[in-house]
């Protein structure tokens, strides 16, 4: 008997490629404390310095804005316990935002929170997140310092930053809705190990070695930098071109400066980038043999050679099929 052919429907795609479309490109203006406690200083530059842009399928922006409207009904169950939950902080009536080393490093709290039943007199840094099943239970066997330690760490920024002494971290699980609840203490040591951390790859002029040489190390496997990262000539993915990824341009304090044009450059700058953009020459996996104001130029392990001239870099290049 043959086979029913696979029915799909049209409105479920087209709900998953409006949140496509709606999409961003995913850099952030500054290094957000939910990846300062990634193990790796090599991914947290390239994160910082945009050279990698993710593209996630519409089904996974939808399950992250799921994770967002939980949010509200956390802060609405905390509420109905007698806690005193601020979301926005009331002398600018946004959220509640902390920020270091010039600007370039920070985040956005979800709330702070007094009158809670474990500690009625102490604020704390409230950190909202959702868990799948497998998440969740390991979340429950290990606590949040050993199972999210990229959360553990996010949290530890806010207090650091806010002057803050305890955190309350609320996990929901998305499978059976159970709510793991978990009050974090800070560790100023902690907290002032990762604010050096981040100031080393944000004022790095070249990004800092790997985490592992062998492109099929765990980590690195799971990475969305590995095709730029441990890419050869042969295989190499381009990095993105953006100021960031140019050997010109250098944060400053609140900002970025490009060196070729002596300016600031606004956001919208970085993202254009120029005629003459000129990639870090880490990013290409070849050896630098010569440059000139305008260009550099490369040689590979294959004896090829390529010249990175601006934005008639891809007249003949090495990446891929771009020829």
């Amino acid at each position: 008997m043959a086979e029913l052919p696979t029915m799909t429907s049209p409105t479920r795609e087209a709900i998953f490629a409006a949140y496509e479309a709606d999409a961003n490109d995913g850099f952030r203006s500054h290094l957000g404390a939910s990846v300062i406690g990634k193990e790796c200083e090599r991914a947290i530059w390239f994160d910082f310095r945009w050279v990698t842009r993710t593209r996630h399928p519409g089904r996974l922006l939808r399950l992250f804005e799921t994770g967002q409207l939980e949010e509200a009904r956390l802060v609405q169950n905390l509420r109905r316990t007698g806690a005193t939950v601020l979301e926005v902080d009331p002398e600018t009536g946004r959220q509640f935002r902390v920020q270091a080393h010039g600007g370039h490093f920070g985040g956005s709290l979800d709330g702070i929170a007094l009158n809670l039943l474990e500690a009625p007199k102490t604020w704390h840094v409230l950190e909202f997140k959702t868990h799948s099943v497998k998440s969740f239970n390991d979340l429950l066997a290990k606590k949040v310092r050993d199972s999210k330690p990229l959360h553990f760490a996010q949290m530890q920024t806010y207090m650091h930053l806010m002057g803050l002494t305890r955190a309350m971290y609320l996990a929901v699980c998305k499978d059976t809705d159970d709510v793991y609840i978990e009050r974090i203490e800070a560790d100023s040591t902690f907290a002032q190990g990762l604010m050096s951390k981040a100031e080393r790859v944000i004022f790095s002029a070249m990004p800092p070695p790997r985490i592992s040489t062998d492109p099929a190390w765990f980590q690195c496997r799971m990475c969305d930098h590995a095709p730029v990262c441990h890419g050869n000539q042969s295989d190499a993915a381009a990095p993105e071109v953006n100021c960031r990824t140019c050997l010109q341009a250098t944060p400053v304090d609140g900002g970025w400066h490009c060196a070729r044009h002596d300016r600031r450059l606004t956001e919208a700058d970085q993202r254009a980038a120029c005629a003459v953009h000129l990639f870090i020459p880490a990013l290409v996996p070849g050896m630098q043999i010569d440059a000139g104001e305008d260009w550099v130029e490369y040689e590979f392990a294959s004896g090829n050679r390529w010249r990175d001239t601006g934005m008639n870099k891809y007249a003949n290049t090495y990446y891929g099929e771009q020829t």
